[in-house]
């Protein structure tokens, strides 16, 4: 009897002392944070929005209805259904245009995240692993990129290279390197000086094997906060180039493009300007939360008790 009453015991604290699964444990951080929620649930509607604009716009992105031109949204008067956020100055629909935009941004966000990650993450773990001559010449080049403003520099590559959607994400993705160079140098500093990485070079890993299957995967927590990050920053200096002619060209719908097309109107048609920055605002305020709770999650010394 004691044997049977014993036995069922041992698999109750057994199941006690079970910890959690990392995504269970990972969700229950992050919802703590209701603005993280907020963000992650806008950014999902944005990402579905840019997703289904082929089939869920009013109009073509780039059609011209000739007969209203800078018509209002359709709360205001003269406004009509046909076109619920008005239309620009060359009659097209401001409400298919900004959610065509939504798919530039969100693919500039996600091109100049993965060159940046890949590049910052190859010279900070190149820099960490060769100390001395290389370590120095990869990090004095990363302060002097840092010493310059990010869009200064940017517009420099781009007027180098030509204005175009792919060379300004080319020269943002430039512009954030140091920063991820910087992050993860630190990161994997202080994770290769810890016994599992003594230990893994004792049973004989080479240094590709200690920096890129040993190290890395500890180092990830900072860098996908400071990517997410990052992401709504390239939002923000895309929008920038665009709005200097130096980004998309027209007539791309582009949220900074746009901008870029309607200043003109400011005064006389007040939607072709606010639409477009108001979804910049609410694309980056999202992604800002989103970061804020990912930080808050993966970070253990943030992490809320």
């Amino acid at each position: 009897m004691s044997a049977s009453i014993e036995t069922p015991t041992a698999q109750v604290q057994a199941q006690v002392h079970e910890p959690p699964h990392p995504l269970r444990e990972f969700w229950s951080y992050f919802s703590q944070n209701q603005g993280a929620v907020a963000g992650l649930l806008v950014f999902a509607v944005i990402c579905l929005v840019a997703i289904s604009a082929d089939f869920t716009h009013p109009h073509p992105p780039n059609e011209q209805f000739r007969e209203h031109f800078l018509q209002p949204p359709m709360w205001q008067e003269g406004g009509s259904a046909e076109f619920p956020l008005g239309t620009d100055a060359v009659g097209r629909d401001m409400l298919s245009r900004i959610m065509h935009g939504a798919r530039y941004s969100l693919v500039i966000g996600l091109i100049v995240i993965s060159l940046s990650l890949t590049a910052g993450i190859t010279l900070g773990l190149v820099a960490a692993f060769h100390r001395g001559v290389i370590e120095i010449v990869v990090m004095r080049t990363m302060d002097i990129l840092l010493s310059l403003p990010s869009l200064l520099l940017a517009v420099v590559i781009v007027a180098i290279l030509g204005p175009d959607l792919f060379n300004a994400m080319l020269a943002i993705s430039v512009v954030y390197i140091p920063h991820l160079v910087r992050l993860t140098r630190a990161a994997a500093l202080t994770e290769r000086s810890k016994d599992y990485v003594t230990a893994s070079r004792v049973a004989g890993a080479g240094t590709l094997r200690l920096a890129v299957v040993t190290v890395l995967p500890n180092c990830l927590a900072p860098l996908i906060v400071q990517a997410t990050l990052s992401f709504s920053s390239a939002i923000l200096d895309a929008a920038a180039l665009g709005f200097l002619g130096m980004g998309a060209q027209p007539p791309t719908p582009e949220w900074g493009t746009m901008l870029a097309e309607a200043r003109e109107f400011v005064l006389r048609a007040w939607w072709v300007v606010t639409f477009p920055g108001v979804a910049i605002l609410v694309t980056v305020l999202a992604l800002n939360l989103l970061g804020d709770g990912l930080r808050d999650a993966l970070d253990p010394k943030l992490k809320r008790m």
